[in-house]
């Protein structure tokens, strides 16, 4: 939300007063004094403080959903159930959506949130979020397979992914579990990289997206808010 709308709506003036106070040196986000009033924020992530008072106001919401498979990752889908179709109609604000995308056959996280601000950030390119995945292949992984992980697959056609790591798990001539980081998010980008290298992904799970990891005790479909601590994670990711 806007710096000067947040303020105009906890009763600091119209939107012309707001700018004024802001432009006195009056506020601050997490101690620090801003001038511009156009400036992004959310109160929930960062400290907000007018003349040395705290606004104490939750604008956004932000939801760790276990996505199950045969769900698509969509506000809105007319022959599929979506994401946001998961998500209690009593927890539903305008402008909820899911930051980035999963297959519709992958399980895993998947953050919910409707704050457009915080999913624009995760999903810059050179901010290099880190993803963690869970991947069950067809045949067996091999270290020549991390090398060339390691080293930026190319897809066929001449795309080269940046260098990712590749961790085996288990591996034998039927069937691989391995971990795989990658910190970007091309079109069915995993599933492509083990294409390249003759191998194919049988199952896939979302583990983490940057610093927010699945908590395993929520059930397939199912969803939680994030906590204090994994929203203070997020906010070097909130600018």
């Amino acid at each position: 939300m806007r710096l000067d709308k947040l303020l105009a709506e906890c009763g600091y003036g119209s939107r012309g007063q707001v700018k004024k106070l802001i432009r006195s040196k009056q506020v601050s986000i997490d101690g620090n004094i801003v001038l511009a009033d156009n400036h992004n924020v959310d109160p929930q992530l960062q400290t907000v403080a007018v003349s040395g008072k705290v606004l104490e106001r939750e604008t956004n919401v932000y939801y760790m959903l276990h996505k199950p498979a045969g769900v698509v990752t969509a506000v809105s889908d007319e022959g599929n159930r979506t994401v946001i179709d998961l998500i209690q109609p009593a927890d539903r604000r305008p402008g909820l959506y899911p930051v980035g995308r999963l297959d519709k056959d992958t399980e895993g996280l998947l953050l919910i949130t409707d704050n457009g601000q915080l999913g624009y950030q995760l999903l810059l390119p050179h901010k290099k979020v880190t993803k963690r995945y869970e991947v069950v292949v067809n045949e067996r992984v091999t270290a020549a397979d991390q090398e060339a992980f390691a080293e930026g697959i190319v897809f066929h056609g001449g795309t080269t992914c940046k260098p990712a790591r590749l961790t085996i798990l288990s591996e034998a001539d039927e069937e691989s579990r391995v971990l795989l980081d990658i910190s970007e998010g091309k079109f069915h980008q995993v599933k492509k990289m083990f294409l390249s290298v003759g191998k194919k992904v049988t199952y896939l799970k979302r583990l983490s997206m940057g610093p927010i990891e699945l908590d395993e005790s929520i059930p397939p479909g199912s969803y939680r808010p994030l906590n204090g601590a994994e929203l203070a994670q997020l906010k070097p990711y909130f600018r």
